[in-house]
């Protein structure tokens, strides 16, 4: 299974993947987060992405503040740069948004372990079941995507799931 806690497997992928390893490292964006221990998360490290698609960030914060003074610090010139924290489902959460070299991306902090995060949870699951599926499956996620349908949406569609999609990816137990 790929490492995704280091992004050099993204150096070895598609074109997309390769962009995406540029832009993080003219940014340095895993470099500065190393202490929040970053994972980019999403549809491109597992080359479901569609052109629209941006580079998740997940981390592991506990001080708020903290977080958001060095992602400010950090990118705060980059275009479209927006940091809010706020508390959703009970857990408090730090978003940070800005757009760099053709890429929309998003920092996400929250203090839970990054493994454990539902976003990083998410794409294990989705790779698990595309290695499994092959690449027609793939290939029938990425035009339900391109149609405007949501990532777990698709899964779920594609593998016959009821109820919240979101939920029941992650209840496939992979």
């Amino acid at each position: 299974m790929t490492d995704f806690r280091n992004i050099e497997y993204l150096k070895f992928g598609n074109i997309r993947q390769r962009k995406a390893y540029d832009v993080l490292l003219k940014l340095d964006v895993m470099q500065v987060l190393r202490v929040y221990t970053p994972i980019l998360t999403g549809t491109i490290p597992i080359d479901i992405d569609v052109p629209q698609s941006d580079l998740d960030i997940i981390c592991e914060c506990e001080d708020h503040t903290r977080f958001s003074k060095l992602i400010i610090k950090s990118f705060e010139k980059e275009n479209g740069f927006v940091i809010s924290t706020r508390i959703f489902d009970e857990i408090k959460r730090t978003i940070c948004q800005f757009r760099s070299s053709g890429f929309d991306i998003e920092i996400f902090g929250q203090n839970i372990p990054v493994e454990k995060q539902d976003a990083y949870r998410h794409m294990i699951v989705e790779y698990k079941i595309l290695k499994e599926k092959g690449v027609e499956f793939r290939s029938k996620i990425k035009e339900l995507k391109s149609n405007g349908i949501k990532t777990e949406q698709a899964f779920a569609q594609l593998l016959g799931l009821k109820g919240d999609p979101y939920k029941e990816l992650l209840n496939i137990g992979y």
